[in-house]
């Protein structure tokens, strides 16, 4: 399976192939391509994969830091309230809308694989939200559910950090809620999307020093990924590097009683089928 990553590494920033003894550097090969959005703008996921072959290590593990993927993405587009069991969480009833929740999220919001998420000191109640993320390949208007999943180029993981006083400070937003900088985390890494299967019903958990907090499967989803991009795009042009966060299953910390909000030191791993594992600790801002 080839993977593919942003870090940071000798003072610089590179993407490249992920190996078992570390990165093998891409970018200084491909300086028409300056970041992994271009690369997928360029639909060259496939060129990186030849690349590497055979190719060393250029920085073994340990000397380097992972960065999100995309560090520049024109949007993300996250999908609220997903799964059948998280919808049953609100007093609304358990009837299933017509149409998804969507909000926006910045990309400093997000930070990289094994970097802790940042607790700010104006609110405790940081809580986690493990989710699968597709990036956009081939930008498009309209785009038909059977087309959508011709328009990725990749998947990751995300964990889609929230302060959860904040998400409630209005009447209909959450934006404030999910934008701090550093709240959440993304990656490790891209893997080139080729397959419907690859996210079709796969097993996504998310895991709290070790006790498993989030299970489920993404053929539960109340709106299936291409029921996404068939609506997302009908609003707004999507385009290559976009990324979608699909959503998050039931278990999050606000939902226990009383609340189990994150603290530092705590180690939460979101994980899915085929992707691979995304580790992030906690610190105070």
């Amino acid at each position: 399976m080839s993977k593919f990553a942003t870090y940071t590494a000798d003072g610089g920033t590179f993407y490249g192939a992920v190996t078992e003894g570390g990165m093998i550097a891409l970018s200084p090969t491909f300086k028409e391509w300056p970041d992994l959005r271009a690369v997928i703008e360029a639909g060259t996921l496939y060129d990186l994969a030849v690349a590497a072959k055979d190719k060393p290590v250029t920085h073994p593990t340990g000397s380097f830091r992972y960065d999100i993927p995309i560090a520049n993405p024109e949007k993300i587009i996250c999908v609220g309230v997903n799964f059948p069991d998280r919808n049953a969480e609100y007093k609304d009833g358990q009837e299933a809308p017509p149409n998804m929740s969507l909000f926006i999220r910045f990309a400093r919001s997000f930070t990289g694989h094994e970097r802790p998420l940042i607790r700010p000191p104006e609110t405790p109640q940081l809580d986690y939200e493990g989710e699968i993320a597709v990036v956009i390949g081939k930008g498009g208007r309209r785009i038909s559910q059977t087309d959508a999943y011709d328009h990725i180029a990749a998947i990751t993981l995300c964990n889609e950090g929230t302060l959860r006083d904040w998400v409630r400070h209005a009447k209909f937003n959450v934006t404030q809620g999910k934008n701090w900088d550093n709240s959440g985390a993304m990656g490790p890494w891209l893997v080139p999307f080729t397959s419907p299967a690859q996210l079709d019903d796969v097993r996504l958990t998310t895991k709290v020093n070790g006790e498993l907090r989030q299970d489920d499967r993404t053929g539960r989803m109340l709106f299936p990924i291409r029921r996404q991009i068939e609506y997302i795009s009908t609003f707004t042009t999507l385009v290559p590097g976009d990324i979608i966060v699909t959503g998050t299953p039931t278990g999050a910390g606000a939902r226990f009683d009383p609340p189990r909000f994150l603290h530092p030191g705590d180690v939460i791993e979101v994980e899915a089928e085929g992707i691979g594992k995304l580790i992030n600790t906690v610190q105070d801002e």
